[in-house]
């Protein structure tokens, strides 16, 4: 008699993966455990690409002027450079920081109670630029002839590292993503095969009355798949209501308190399920497929 994978045959091929011991447990811990991991790594590159975004947004159209001169020169050189920048062109707007700025700025670093006033601090003046940007290199030119104390730092120099770290840290999580796939594909096909090798006289006995090792196979293959898509989708939860636990996004927390998902990068986590469903098939069918043919 053959096996119709249409008929009630299929209920009894189904029977001969285990329903319960260690390789089911096994599968869908591996599951759980790695798309638990695969949450996380996700909300690192999707977080890193949002940092790489609002800081390339952030710093490409700011601007700083610094002013160092005696005290007696310093009014009127900041005068000059406001006055360069009334006639700059694309500067969209501009403005010299007070003392109490420049206070809430030193605060993080030397507390509350610096007494700025009567520190040699120099001046500040933020600018803006326009979508075209300014031309910083003849600006520059510009302040050293009408200003000589004044430096223009456009943020350049340690705009680019950032930038770049963050969008590593972006490949980074990807990475991390096919590296928990390919692991959890590892476990899981060691699990198809211990499953086998312990059924392996049942799998002799379904040979003799007619089974294909095709449809032996696909027995094996929903089961497991099965039992991967419910260990991700309990992985997943788990991981989304962890991630959700995470601070807000905080200006002042900086990156560490943004990492977490985002209107509708919430949905991105929900087809890790499928995904880890799609991982356990092919790894339980080629498995089970080379397994089978070694067993006579």
């Amino acid at each position: 008699m053959r096996f119709n994978p249409f008929g009630s045959e299929l209920s009894t091929a189904d029977r001969v993966v285990p329903p319960t011991g260690f390789t089911a447990n096994l599968t869908v811990l591996t599951s759980a455990a790695m798309a638990f991991l695969a949450v996380f790594a996700l909300a690192l590159s999707l977080a890193s690409g949002r940092l790489a975004d609002r800081w390339s947004e952030a710093l490409a159209r700011s601007a700083t002027i610094r002013i160092s001169a005696p005290p007696d020169q310093m009014e009127t050189q900041l005068r000059a450079v406001l006055e360069a920048l009334e006639t700059t062109p694309g500067v969209a707007s501009y403005r010299a920081m007070d003392e109490g700025e420049m206070r809430k700025l030193l605060d993080p670093w030397f507390g509350p109670d610096l007494p700025v006033d009567t520190l040699p601090l120099p001046k500040l003046v933020e600018l803006t630029e326009t979508g075209q940007g300014i031309d910083a290199e003849g600006l520059r030119l510009r302040l050293a002839a009408e200003a000589p104390g004044a430096v223009l730092d456009d943020h350049t120099r340690w705009r680019k590292p950032l930038i770049a770290a963050a969008s590593r840290l972006r490949l980074l999580g990807w990475l991390s993503l096919v590296l928990i796939g390919g692991a959890m594909a590892g476990m899981i096909t060691l699990a198809a095969q211990a499953a086998l090798a312990a059924n392996g006289q049942v799998i002799r006995t379904l040979r003799l009355v007619g089974a294909q090792d095709a449809f032996i196979a696909g027995a094996f293959v929903r089961r497991f798949t099965k039992r991967a898509l419910a260990g991700a989708a309990l992985g997943t939860a788990l991981g989304m209501a962890a991630v959700a636990a995470l601070p807000a996004a905080d200006a002042a927390g900086g990156f560490l308190t943004g990492l977490g998902f985002t209107g509708w990068g919430w949905l991105w986590p929900l087809a890790l399920p499928g995904l880890a469903a799609l991982v356990a098939f092919g790894a339980t069918r080629a498995a089970a497929l080379r397994m089978l043919r070694g067993i006579r």
